[in-house]
């Protein structure tokens, strides 16, 4: 474990007036848990305690004070409490889609959806249903009925959510993944699930340029024979052209005949949704949540947490492989507005979001922090140009916020501003760590832990501690933890990914530090699964592409952002006899990365070594690798007498030695 100096906490950035705080929906669950139960807290640390040793009275409340719709009996709250296995409300039946349609009014849009061919348009409350029930038709008429899975390859727009609600109407299982994704690693997710029906695009378009993904679509219909039904919803190159799909419907067709939305009640734990994180080896996870804990997680976190409230609207920044998208959604759930943003924010120019957000009101902007450090490094005053007059908080994600970009936040975007940095995964659809709309702000930390969220900082002796950093651990169960993972025989995958180092307990990853107030710090990621610019990817589907390559023989990747650092991916490649690494091979090689896995993990350098270091057992050497390169003594990362080839380590020793050389003073 890395033993850090501990800095000193940074002055307070923000803090909520008495009457900001007072208006807040946290606020309000206080004071009904003062008059219904008695229950007084002095503090957020203390309301946070009781959350989490008294977990299932606090889930209850939750229920309780967003007045949940269901049937059956509520009790027992947490039938077994164990982890994992843990089962909540077995005698409770609900449906997510009707948490949402009950929020249902005209004095506000549903959906505010701007794309970069068609312009923004507004979706009510009425149409989003109608149309909702007409798809939701249309599947059962396909033979889509509660159980069969539904993928999605589809842009943010109104027709993806409109598809992802329909089919949580009926409890068939939701899937997405996002249109720059490559066959390769969509079909590594889609093949694992094998999908009914599937809604695809042909085109769409990002940074003012049109991507035809027909031809995607060919290759996976052609390796996804599950797949009955194909609804095509055209993108921007499809006037005029004709496409062969087995069994195509065009979306038209599949929302033309009206019909009445109903609701499907299902059991609390019926999936909802299968959402993927990769590790390093093998295919990526395939993550199930279910109807009832995501619909009471999301209430808290986006409810209490966010402090999201009717007649707000919020905008994050997201492709639809991303959790924050299926987060986004979560907002319905509160009468929030939600605001799709269907291309690149910096086109036409880096303005163009900033004046969206303030065009269309936005209260509530999500952003990866690469976004914002991005921005500040390019030296953009939104202040400048958009008054942003109702926006009041900014949620940061995906990697650590260093401090000078909440600086300039402060200074460039908006003084009045909560800025909230959140860290949470894909394994939960939440945050573990997040933020409170009734504590200060301070520069590089992340407000608290969440309610509910049992949530520690672990040394290696697997003891809590405070002001030092450990491992991200939980130690209670949570209702938005997955239920399981899709076809893990025995629970196998899932116990390896989060419960083998302290036993019935659940490790997530990251490095951590709590500080003694209850705020906290993230250091990065304890394993390998590469974290860019908030997507994960696991080094195996970008290993899979690359030594695909027909001059590379084996290769290894890794990602050194950390402790504020930049993001800097190296990807070093052994190649076949014969072969060299010329300018020409690296570029075709960031474009297999960047066509069949994904932009945002092209390498920044491409080099060639003999051999990629391994343990005895043939595993490739990652974080030991990762742990050299960002300066860490050789004989700390790995012992020669566990590594098939300890020679190999050679080249990255002297690689981290020019890393970690001290910049030459200027005179």
């Amino acid at each position: 474990m890395t033993r850090l100096a501990n800095p000193k906490q940074t002055a307070i950035l923000w803090q909520p007036t008495l009457a900001q705080t007072n208006a807040t929906q946290l606020a309000a669950y206080q004071r009904w848990l003062d008059t219904t139960y008695g229950l007084r807290f002095d503090s957020y640390a203390a309301l946070w305690q009781w959350s989490v040793d008294d977990i299932e009275r606090f889930w209850q409340t939750i229920w309780d004070f967003f007045d949940m719709q269901a049937e059956g009996s509520r009790d027992p709250v947490l039938a077994t409490h164990a982890m994992p296995g843990a089962v909540w409300y077995p005698n409770a039946r609900l449906n997510y889609a009707e948490h949402i349609f009950r929020n249902a009014t005209d004095a506000r849009p549903a959906l505010i959806a701007r794309s970069e061919d068609a312009g923004t348009r507004e979706v009510s409350w009425a149409q989003l249903r109608r149309d909702t029930g007409a798809l939701a038709a249309k599947m059962r008429q396909q033979g889509v009925v509660a159980g069969d899975r539904v993928a999605s390859y589809l842009p943010n727009r109104a027709e993806t959510v409109i598809a992802f609600l329909a089919c949580a109407s009926i409890g068939a299982i939701w899937s997405s993944c996002a249109t720059d994704m490559g066959a390769t690693v969509v079909l590594d997710r889609l093949r694992q699930i094998e999908p009914k029906l599937i809604l695809v695009t042909d085109s769409y378009s990002y940074n003012g340029k049109q991507h035809d993904r027909a031809g995607v679509v060919d290759d996976l219909l052609r390796e996804l024979p599950s797949v009955k039904t194909v609804v095509h919803v055209p993108g921007p190159l499809a006037p005029g052209k004709q496409f062969a799909w087995r069994d195509c419907i065009s979306w038209v067709e599949a929302v033309a005949a009206d019909a009445e939305l109903t609701f499907d009640r299902l059991p609390f734990s019926h999936p909802l949704w299968i959402v993927y994180s990769s590790g390093t080896t093998g295919m990526p996870k395939a993550m199930v949540h279910g109807h009832g804990g995501i619909v009471l997680t999301h209430l808290k976190a986006l409810g209490l947490q966010h402090d999201l409230q009717p007649g707000d609207r919020m905008l994050f920044l997201g492709g639809t492989g991303w959790i924050v998208w299926n987060l986004q959604i979560g907002a319905l759930l509160t009468g929030t507005s939600i605001v799709l943003y269907d291309g690149n924010p910096a086109w036409p120019n880096q303005e163009a979001i900033w004046r969206f957000m303030d065009e269309h009101k936005v209260t509530s902007f999500g952003c990866g922090a690469a976004f914002l450090i991005n921005a500040m490094k390019d030296g953009l005053k939104p202040h400048d140009f958009a008054p942003l007059k109702s926006l009041r908080a900014i949620y940061s994600t995906g990697s650590p916020l260093p401090n000078e970009a909440y600086d300039w936040v402060y200074a460039s975007v908006k003084p009045d501003l909560w800025l909230a940095s959140i860290s949470g995964g894909t394994d939960i659809a939440s945050g573990f760590v997040a933020c409170a709309p009734t504590l200060p702000v301070r520069a590089g930390e992340i407000q608290c832990a969440e309610l509910g969220v049992a949530a520690y900082a672990f040394n290696d002796a697997g003891q809590p501690v405070i002001d030092e950093v450990g491992e991200l651990v939980i130690t209670q169960p949570m209702p938005s933890m997955p239920l399981y993972f899709w076809n893990d025989e025995g629970g196998k995958r899932y116990k390896e990914s989060y419960f083998e180092t302290f036993d019935g307990l659940w490790r997530h990853g990251d490095w951590i530090r709590f500080t003694p107030s209850g705020s906290a710090v993230i250091y990065g990621r304890s394993d390998s699964t590469i974290n860019r610019f908030g997507i994960r990817m696991g080094t195996a589907e970008i290993y899979r592409v690359v030594e695909e390559v027909p001059e590379v023989r084996d290769s290894l990747v890794v990602d050194l952002e950390y402790l504020g650092r930049e993001s800097y991916m190296p990807l070093f490649v052994v190649l076949k006899p014969g072969h060299v690494l010329d300018s020409a091979l690296k570029e075709r090689i960031a474009k297999e990365i960047r066509t069949r896995a994904s932009a945002r993990h092209v390498p920044n350098e491409v080099f060639e070594v003999s051999e990629i270091p391994r343990t005895l057992t043939g595993k490739k050497m990652e974080v030991p690798v990762r742990k050299l390169l960002l300066g860490m003594a050789r004989d700390k990362v790995a012992s020669s007498d566990a590594m098939a080839n300890p020679a190999s380590l050679d080249f990255f020793v002297a690689l981290a030695a020019k890393l970690n050389a001290p910049t030459p003073a200027k005179d």
